[in-house]
């Protein structure tokens, strides 16, 4: 009787023939579940996503408006059908009418040449940048009105143009003015056509994109400023030299000399060879290091003036064909030519990821190890000891000059080791400050 009970209640014998048993292992589990869903949802996704990439476009001319009157249109079609109230179907069609007439302002192609020119790309601070916008109907067919829209920094500035005859040009004009350092960017036009309601709006743009650069203010430094600069032939040194420009004395001559140097009017008195022997000297070459942290700065206008003590002595620099590197905690800054150095300050930023100027101090001695002078550029923050440990990565022969901006503070001066620190708060004092280091 027990061997009976048994064989009646093993799981292949419950349920009929075909049928899937509550205790089969075929039965999905939650844990199938979760494996299955997220496979199947990626699937359809991708099947999806081509769909959606086509019809995005198509969807995107109708405006929330357009969605709230297609809404109302399709509600107030279905409760006239359902309950048969006529003022709700003429709503319906009301607002269908109202759809289907607004598709005429979108349709068709957009046959405009669109041309945005700068007057000048280069300004400084203060200056009035004068561009203009002109639009030809390029097409065969006249143009709708519609509105474009430049894009210029942050902000936007729009142009209503009338309706344009085949090959009409019209010219707008436009003023952008420039109160700080920067470089704004002048685009993309964007030309939007819809219609009166606001229901569907249709958008094309011209990716065209123009830099604006608004250089940093700079004062002229003139020569006699610039003095502590080693002049063009260099500066003599105490590493003597057999071959140079600067002359230090006769010695007599040992196997390997440049025959070239023998000097020999006092060869043919001493009755043996002489040769000249030289000082070594080096072309000038001048290191500037800005910081960028804004921990070393007390504000951003401390920043905007560092900017621009720098910008003076590259450009003063570049001025009297010295070699020259400007280096900011993250890159070297473009010394090419005057205006490629510029431009790089306009887009000079305080940031706090950038570096500290002790670590802009080893980056510059590493690329310019033949420098002759270094001047580092930094806010009131920064404390001595990390500007005596700056001009410690240079060499004792480079002359160190700091200059510490502070625009509530007055000229002065002082020493810190070896390096002539100087405290600017204006940037009219820079020439009488380095006219004094000089001399």
């Amino acid at each position: 009787m027990s061997e009976t009970v048994a064989t009646a209640w093993r799981p292949e014998l419950v349920g009929e023939p075909g049928t899937v048993s509550p205790t089969s292992t075929d039965q999905p589990t939650p844990a199938d579940l979760r494996r299955w869903l997220p496979a199947h949802t990626a699937r359809l996704t991708n099947r999806l996503a081509p769909l959606w990439a086509k019809a995005k476009p198509g969807l995107a001319i109708v405006r929330p408006l357009g969605w709230g009157a297609l809404l109302v249109c399709v509600v107030a079609a279905g409760l006239a059908l359902r309950f048969g109230w006529l003022e709700l179907l003429v709503l319906a069609v009301f607002l269908g009418v109202l759809l289907l007439a607004a598709i005429v302002f979108v349709v068709g192609r957009s046959t405009y040449a669109v041309d945005v020119r700068l007057a000048r790309l280069r300004l400084r601070i203060g200056e009035m940048a004068f561009g203009g916008l002109q639009v030809t109907n390029s097409g065969e067919r006249a143009l709708w009105p519609a509105t474009f829209v430049l894009t210029v920094g942050q902000g936007e500035a729009s142009f209503a143009l009338p309706r344009l005859s085949p090959g009409q040009l019209v010219d707008q004009s436009f003023r952008i003015p420039t109160n700080r350092r920067q470089v704004i960017k002048v685009g993309p036009v964007r030309a939007s056509r819809g219609d009166p309601l606001g229901l569907l709006r249709r958008d094309v743009s011209w990716a065209a994109v123009q830099e604006l650069f608004v250089h940093p203010d700079t004062v002229v430094l003139g020569s006699a400023a610039t003095g502590f600069i080693r002049d063009l032939e260099g500066v003599p040194t105490d590493t003597l030299s057999s071959s140079d420009i600067a002359f230090h004395a006769l010695r007599e001559y040992v196997m390997g000399d440049d025959l070239r140097h023998i000097h020999w009017k006092t060869t043919a008195r001493v009755g043996k060879y002489m040769v000249r022997q030289f000082e070594e000297t080096r072309r000038s070459h001048l290191v500037v290091c800005l910081s960028t942290d804004p921990a070393d700065y007390a504000s951003a206008d401390d920043f905007e003036l560092a900017v621009s003590v720098a910008a003076s002595l590259a450009q003063q620099t570049l001025a009297d064909e010295r070699d020259l590197t400007v280096l900011v905690p993250v890159r070297r800054l473009n010394v090419l030519t005057i205006g490629r150095l510029l431009d790089d300050c306009s887009r000079l930023e305080l940031d706090e990821r950038s570096g500290s100027i002790e670590q802009t101090a080893i980056e510059g001695a590493k690329v310019a190890p033949d420098a002759s002078a270094a001047v580092f550029i930094a806010g009131s923050a920064l404390s001595p000891a990390r500007l005596h440990r700056a001009a410690a990565r240079f060499s004792l022969d480079v002359s160190s000059i700091a200059v510490i901006v502070d625009q509530t503070a007055n000229l002065s001066r002082r020493m810190i080791g070896t390096t002539a620190v100087i405290n600017l708060g204006l940037l009219s004092d820079l020439p009488r400050a380095l006219r004094s280091i000089g001399a």
